[in-house]
């Protein structure tokens, strides 16, 4: 906190904003995103409820959910000093444009508040409204107020001390170039230092997308400017898809999410970044893909769609059902370079998605048996969204293992056909590439049992020197069997 006007205790009231200043997050948002989420056909009755004004708005949506208060991201450091003014005596007044169902809970989790003014069906409390109330309440200069945006510059204005909490620029500024501030707070994102916004987008997660250059590489076509150009293009708009369905995935995970003990730090859960910020950018960068796809054969932009359907169907409904989560998982990996084969516009191999699809099952339920396992002993994960309890952990390592093997038998099966003979100069060598994957496969999976790795298997393998070792060797052998001699 910096302190730029240190004053006494005042016995002004102090009247606490909700939205972005005592929780980095908009409720209102978060609740429809629940409530979507739970029902999505509410998105019909919406519309009737807007109709009748923004505060009935939201008295309809706090009827349908309301949000645990305890699962909120508080801004620490101002509860802090919330709490040292209230042990001071001062009086400390929640005043909110929320719903007053959801204020008064979240009034009522923390006990701080000596009393609560918000919304209440009939009147919107935000700006002017809210100024308006208070003046009424304690005439002008009769209170102080702590909030964070450009909206609450009529209730600074007619107000007397302006506390700044995670504030806009633009407000703080401006606020700041009228009177003086008493006292300021700015959260420091979580994380490492990159942008949080650029973090949202999980840009170290588009490495997976490189799989649509598969086909490209096994095709002998590694070397031609057009074809590179091509799953290039492809590349970027599975990628700037993937991002979208991320923004997506965790705007409707905000609550499994706080509750996972990495997870909770994630941009929009931690709320380093507003949720509206979200909601505008999926679109965006899904309309960014579609221009893309005009560049590429009309079959890929089938399967670009087919992959966005399939991804949400997993966020909204697979990503809790057991075995479906990992099936659509291994699918949505397969699909990938089914993709490659669509940019190219070449057959497809039928040993590639067999050997894909066994191989992507087997690490589909690594990831999954690595989120069991951290969850402890005696775990329910179904108390996360998920599937699965504690007990099925065996379960889930023999399903894996034995659909990793089988990868590596499909491979073998491979090496041995008419095709391989007739792309490959030296197919033979082709053989290398079995011990590889079972050492892959099977590092991963006694790793995964030792408790040794804690993140998805295919950035862990993207991170670890040892798996580069092995895909770097398995290249040199595909580039032996296909030029030496």
């Amino acid at each position: 906190m910096q302190r730029l006007n240190p004053a006494p205790a005042s016995s002004r009231p102090l009247c606490v904003d909700l939205d972005g200043t005592l929780v980095r997050t908009d409720t209102l948002v978060e609740a429809l995103l629940q409530l979507i989420r739970s029902n999505p056909l509410v998105l019909f009755l919406m519309p009737g409820w807007l109709a009748s004004g923004l505060a009935s708005f939201k008295r309809e949506v706090a009827r349908r959910l309301t949000l645990d208060p305890a699962d909120l991201p508080y801004d620490e450091k101002f509860l802090e000093f919330l709490r040292d003014e209230r042990a001071k005596g001062r009086t400390l007044i929640l005043v909110t444009a929320a719903d007053r169902a959801q204020a008064e809970r979240v009034a009522a989790h923390l006990k701080l508040f000596d009393e609560v003014i918000a919304s209440d069906g009939v009147r919107n409390l935000k700006s002017a409204a809210k100024a308006k109330v208070l003046v009424e309440r304690f005439g002008i200069g009769g209170y102080d107020y702590a909030g964070n945006e450009m909206a609450d510059m009529a209730v600074w204005r007619h107000g007397d001390g302006v506390i700044l909490v995670n504030a806009e620029p633009n407000a703080a500024a401006r606020i700041k170039a009228e009177r003086g501030v008493v006292a300021e707070f700015a959260t420091v994102s979580p994380g490492t230092g990159r942008s949080p916004y650029l973090g949202a987008l999980r840009p170290h997660q588009w490495l997976k997308n490189a799989l649509v250059f598969v086909p490209l590489l096994l095709s002998h076509k590694l070397f031609e400017t057009g074809a590179v150009l091509q799953v290039s293009l492809a590349f970027v708009a599975f990628s700037l898809t993937a991002s979208a369905v991320y923004l997506i995935n965790d705007l409707v995970d905000l609550k499994e999410d706080r509750r996972h003990p990495r997870k909770r730090n994630r941009p929009f859960a931690s709320g380093a970044v507003p949720l509206a910020w979200g909601l505008l950018m999926a679109p965006l960068l899904l309309a960014a893909a579609c221009l893309i796809t005009l560049a590429l054969p009309l079959p890929f932009a089938g399967i670009l769609a087919a992959y966005f359907a399939a991804t949400l169907a997993y966020s909204f409904f697979f990503k809790r059902t057991m075995l479906f989560d990992v099936l659509v998982l291994a699918g949505l990996y397969t699909l990938r370079i089914i993709a490659g084969s669509a940019a190219l516009d070449i057959p497809r191999s039928f040993w590639l998605l067999a050997f894909s699809i066994f191989l992507f099952f087997s690490l589909a339920l690594v990831k999954r048996y690595i989120e069991l396992a951290d969850m402890g002993p005696g775990a329910d994960a179904r108390e996360r969204g998920r599937g699965y309890r504690a007990v099925d952990l065996e379960t889930l390592s023999q399903f894996g293992i034995g659909s990793g093997l089988m990868a590596v038998l499909v491979l073998a099966l491979y090496i041995d056909s008419p095709t391989v003979k007739a792309l490959y100069r030296n197919p033979e060598v082709i053989w290398l590439l079995c011990p590889l994957m079972l050492y892959l496969i099977c590092r991963f999976w006694i790793l995964a049992r030792r408790g040794e790795m804690h993140d998805d298997p295919i950035i862990f393998a993207i991170r670890d020197w040892r798996s580069q070792y092995v895909v770097a060797m398995a290249g040199a052998v595909l580039l032996v069997a296909i030029l030496w001699p």
